[in-house]
Order: structure tokens, then sequence, then C-alpha cells
């Protein structure tokens, strides 16, 4: 009767290497820093919190070309490419990973022939002995088997490594989030600064031909006799100074007209012909209120989710460190069939083997334990990195919370600062064209016009910007429950 032991050790070992609990230690989320911890905001909300939710952005900006922008820079983005790929590639390290908790199987087939030659032994004296060539030998080797090998996680090492690789995975479709959030945000800011630029450039524009315009009028007066040459300079240094500012005004809308490009992947002459649909038209978001924003929003940034699953793959890599200094147990086995045939004899039938292997590290010069330290250290530092980031969120939160009540307090200010210059700009150059004005003022007059037209069109920037801001220092309301929520992706 056989013996019952192996297979009782067998299953023995296939019992431990599949249950019982990993080594390492278990993930414990850090406890927040600073002012990570605060229950809420420092800086007051916007419109005093009247109502209105940070969900819903894009639709409520009123421009269809912004929508139609962004929808092409998610479709179209490299950066967008490169993360997605990531996502690919962390996906199949996990598959990797997992594997290596099952065991594998191995086909071997295999048929040789050869032939060689016998030697007989001659003698021809007592003191004298030589070989003979003999007949030669023909053989074949035939065989076929199936080898299993299953190297047991007794001690849970391939499950930290395999709950590493998952979160890393997880890490990567964070960073995919992220990037659309941060694209979506780059594009929005671009996009309004080249229409803020466009408004100025319009402006500019007016005031460079009114220039030029004044200009002629001295001059023609000059020649007359009616005014002095210098009054002739001035007029001419103004005019100058309108055209050289209107120059770098077309040059900073052209920069963004290319960086609008490089986001989109558009062609340019194509995403000019989209732009003309709204120039000079600033987007007019309507219907924007912030009721409250809860100090845990910061947990649903993409960026936060990927530094914290980062972390749990830093853990989980100390128990895969600690899991390399024990011993390693491994099942094999194989079956098969084997034909052996020659001259003179044929052998063939069934074969098998099946057993345990055992390693065991005894001396390595403490490269295990080095290991473990180093993967401690790097626990440590991923700790620093999503506290760091954490910081940084809120501090992102807090600074376009003060961008936009400051532009909310100061648009009305500046709005009726130009409306006072713009009038005062038309009486002056009234009073010129009748001869009774001043030069000199009526030059202060358009610079004053063309400094507050500056201001307003800043702060309506500023306001914008903000929104942008905050879009994305929430996350976009990106969530993992809800990840979509980020951009128009159903668009």
């Amino acid at each position: 009767m056989r013996s019952p032991r192996p297979l009782a050790l067998a299953a023995w070992l296939v019992v431990l290497g599949t249950g019982g609990c990993a080594i390492g230690p278990d993930y414990v989320k850090p406890a927040p820093i600073g002012s990570a911890a605060m229950r809420s905001w420092v800086a007051p909300l916007p419109h005093d919190g009247s109502s209105g939710e940070l969900i819903n952005w894009w639709q409520r900006w009123n421009d269809p070309v912004l929508l139609e922008l962004l929808k092409q820079a998610q479709q179209q983005n490299q950066t967008l490419a490169q993360s997605s790929a990531r996502i690919t590639q962390a996906r199949a390290s996990y598959r990797a990973t997992t594997s290596t908790l099952l065991p594998s199987f191995t086909a071997n087939a295999s048929d040789y022939r050869s032939k060689g030659g016998q030697s007989a032994l001659s003698t021809s004296g007592p003191q004298s002995a030589q070989f003979a060539p003999g007949a030669s030998e023909a053989q074949r080797n035939r065989s076929l088997a199936l080898d299993a090998a299953w190297e047991l996680d007794v001690v849970g090492g391939a499950r930290r490594g395999r709950e590493a690789a998952s979160q890393r995975a997880l890490a990567r479709e964070s960073d995919w989030h992220d990037a659309r959030v941060s694209i979506a945000a780059e594009v929005a800011a671009t996009y309004v600064n080249l229409r803020a630029c466009e408004v100025l450039l319009s402006g500019y524009r007016i005031d460079a031909a009114s220039r030029a315009e004044t200009a002629r009028l001295i001059k023609l007066k000059a020649d007359a006799g009616f005014e002095a040459p210098a009054n002739v300079a001035l007029t001419d240094a103004s005019a100058a100074e309108a055209r050289a500012r209107l120059a770098q005004q077309q040059a900073n809308c052209e920069l963004s007209i290319k960086s609008l490009a490089e986001l989109t992947a558009l062609d340019e002459t194509q995403l000019r012909a989209k732009l003309m649909a709204s120039t000079a038209k600033l987007p007019s978001p309507t219907g924007f209120a912030i009721s409250v924003i809860p100090a845990a929003a910061i947990s649903q940034r993409p960026d936060i989710a990927s530094a914290e699953r980062e972390l749990m793959a830093a853990s989980n890599d100390i128990g895969l460190a600690m899991a390399d200094r024990f011993p390693r147990v491994s099942l094999t086995g194989s079956i098969g069939f084997s034909e052996n045939s020659g001259s003179g004899y044929d052998t063939r039938g069934r074969t098998w083997s099946y057993g345990p292997a055992i390693s065991l590290p005894i001396f390595d010069m403490a490269r295990r334990a080095a290991n473990v330290d180093g993967a401690r250290a790097r626990f440590e530092e991923s700790i620093a990195t999503y506290q760091g980031k954490t910081l940084r969120a809120v501090r992102e939160v807090e600074e376009a919370l003060v961008r936009l009540d400051s532009a909310s307090r100061r648009e009305q200010d500046a709005s009726t600062a130009l409306a006072g210059y713009q009038q005062f700009l038309s009486a002056s150059e009234a009073r010129v064209r009748e001869g009774a004005g001043s030069l000199t003022e009526l030059e202060e007059a358009r610079r004053a016009v063309v400094q507050a037209q500056g201001v307003a069109v800043g702060v309506t920037l500023d306001r914008l910007v903000g929104w942008i801001n905050l879009y994305k220092a929430v996350g976009g309301s990106w969530s993992a429950a809800n990840p979509n929520n980020d951009v128009e992706a159903k668009r």
C-alpha cells in the first residue's frame, strides 16, 4: 500500500501557499498635516455661497467654440495618448504579476536521431595494442512530456506584489483623468487669454488709428503755421507708440493661437476658421455659484488619488521585499512518454516525476535586508509626496477662491473707470478739433483709456481664469465613483 505522506505533504503546502496573511505591513492612510486637516476654507466663496455647484462647467460658458476645442483636445492631445499607453503598460504588468500566483505548464517534445561508430580492441603481441574501427550503429530517441511548476506563496510575497501592481494600474488611470482635467483647464485658459488679447487688440487698433489721424491733422496745422513743430513731434511719437503697442499685441494673439493649435492638434488654418466665429468676445459664464466646497473635496482630485495609490503600492513593496528573505517552496511535476531504439534494443514507456523543492537564503552580504530598508524608505518618500500634493491642493483651492473674490470686487469699479476715461477722451478730442484743447491733455486722456481698458479686460480675465483654476483645483468634479465628470467626454 502506498504511503499517504507525500500526498498529505503536497496538500498541506498548497493550503499554506494559497491562504493566510501576507507578510509586511497593512496599509493605513496617513493623517493629514497642517492646513490639510481644516474643516472649511479660509478664503471667501464667490457670490457669498448663494447657490449652485461646481459641476457642468463648460456648458455654462455659453461658447460653442470653446466646447468644440475642448472636445478636440480630449480626442487628439498627445499627453492623453501617453497617459493611455501607461495605463495599458500598468495593466499588463498586473496580469504578469498575477500569473506568478498560478501554476505554469510547459509541453516538451523531441525526436533525436544519431549514428556513431563502435571500436574493437586488437592485439598483436604482449607489448602492443591498437583500436580498430567496427560497425556503425543508428539510434533514435523520442519523448513527449508535460511539465508543471508552481512556486507556493507561503508568506504572501507574491500577493503583496500583485496588490502593488494593481494599485499602480489604478494610479495610472487616475493620472489619465488628471491629464484630462489639466488639458481641459489649459485649453480653456489659453482660449480666454486669446479672446482677451483680441479685445485689447481691437481697442489698440482704434487707438492707433486715432493717434495717426491726430498726427496728420497737427502736421497740416503746423504746415499752415498754426501749430508748433514740438506738437508735431509729440503727436508723431504718440502714433509710433500706438503702432508698437499694436504690433506687440498682435504677436501675443498669434502666440495664443499657436498654443491652441498644439493643444488641440488642429491644423492652424482650420483652427483660425473656427476662432473667427466669436473674435474679440470673451466667454460669459452664467449660473456659476458655490454653496459649499468641503475641505474633503481635494480627496477627489485625480492627482491626489494617484499619489495615494502609489503610497499603497509602496506599502505592499515592503512585504514583497520582506518575503525575499524567507524560504521559497515550489512544486514540480512531469508526465510523459519516451521511446529509445537502436541496434538490438527498443525501449518505450511512460515517465513521471513530482516533488517539492525548497530554496533557503543563507548568506547574501545583507543584500535582502538592504532591499527591505530601501522599500521602507520609498514608502516614507511616498508619504511625503502624498502629503505634499494634498497641501498644494489646498493652496490651489484657496488661491482660486481669492482670485475670484478679488475679481468680483474689482470688476464694477474697473468698468466705471473705463467709461469715465472714455468720456473724458471724447471731450478732449472734440476740444482739440475745435482748436481749444491741449495736445498734452489729449495724450494723457488716451493713455488713461488704454490703461483703463487693460485693467478692465484684465479683471474680467482674472475672473474667468479664477473659475478655470477652481475647476482644476477641485479635480474638475472628478471622482472615483463617477470619473467622466471632469470634462465633456460623452458629448
